[in-house]
């Protein structure tokens, strides 16, 4: 018989709780708290369908969610099999050529990144142009719920397939709730008492940088429009950085003098893709956001974005 969730409770990869009549399967490992319950925190649980509960636990209503395909498959893993290797560290392939990451120009615009990096960017694009394009008469709140949805959804289904067969590429984008911090998330820095996490959410039609650590209100904050903004369900950017490296670069960036194939993380509003970067800001190193072409790196701040003109970028080792 399925066990009632209840606060308190640490959960683990494939329990499954029944809270007010209906069953909810883990998605990410966490230490229950009083008004974390299940139905308010779509990061944590997934909810199962209501007439079925013998066996097949990964179907989901549209409430929790029905996974979609990850940009690269994963092969349906086996039930109740002992979570997979984390983050290790095995180097990563070296280039064989001193050709730029991206080809040329028009190429550079056409790739996508591996591992989920650009999945919620993807499903950003394509659902909220999509949605926007065929339902005009739609108010844009209902817009931007139904591309906030299809994120949750995309991050919901990449973070489950890593829990469940682990990492397929240096770096993957795993979604948590509150100050949960996922195992393996990348270190940036540490500021006074605190450590500081890469984040990124869903935010007014974007796909936006920040940072995260378990001393914020909400867990994750991301910068947008000069302002922070405190998020609850975000993802954090797990990694093997034996596989990455920080790449020193100065005022606009320019993809072609990296030297190395940047982490895209997602998009501004106004679409510009966004990587990811850290800057020192008043003692301790920040996580943060670039674009071409601005004039430095801007990392989320006391309560606004501030632009720092020196930053590191993240990229792949090869």
């Amino acid at each position: 018989m399925t066990r009632c969730w209840e606060p308190g409770t640490q959960y683990n990869y494939d329990d499954v709780v029944d809270y007010q009549g209906h069953r909810y399967k883990i998605i990410q490992p966490h230490r229950s708290q009083g008004d974390w319950t299940p139905p308010v925190t779509p990061a944590l649980w997934g909810r199962l369908q209501d007439d079925h509960h013998h066996g097949g636990d990964n179907k989901y209503q549209q409430q929790g969610y029905q996974p979609q395909q990850p940009q690269q498959p994963y092969q349906q893993p086996q039930q109740h099999q002992p979570p997979p290797p984390q983050y290790g560290g095995q180097p990563g392939q070296q280039q064989q050529d001193n050709k730029p990451w991206y080809g040329d120009e028009d190429n550079k615009k056409k790739i996508g990144l591996a591992a989920g990096v650009l999945g919620g960017a993807a499903v950003l694009a394509g659902g909220m142009f999509a949605y926007k394009k065929h339902e005009e008469d739609k108010d844009e709140a209902k817009a931007q719920a139904w591309s906030r949805e299809n994120w949750l959804n995309d991050a919901r289904a990449r973070t489950q397939a890593f829990h469940q067969q682990g990492p397929s590429a240096p770096a993957t984008w795993l979604l948590t709730h509150g100050k949960s911090i996922p195992k393996g998330a990348i270190l940036v820095g540490r500021e006074k008492s605190w450590n500081l996490y890469i984040s990124r959410a869903y935010y007014d039609g974007g796909l936006l940088i920040g940072k995260a650590s378990d001393a914020f209100k909400k867990g994750g904050v991301v910068g947008c429009k000069n302002e922070e903004v405190h998020v609850e369900d975000y993802e954090v950017l797990a990694g093997d950085m034996s596989q990455l490296r920080w790449v020193a670069s100065s005022g606009k960036l320019h993809l072609a003098s990296l030297g190395a194939r940047p982490v895209e993380g997602g998009r501004e509003v106004d679409g510009t893709p966004i990587y990811v970067a850290k800057a020192p800001h008043k003692g301790a190193e920040h996580p943060g956001k670039v674009g071409e072409n601005w004039d430095g790196a801007y990392i989320p701040y006391d309560g606004e974005e501030k632009l720092v003109k020196e930053y590191q970028v993240l990229c792949y080792n090869y």
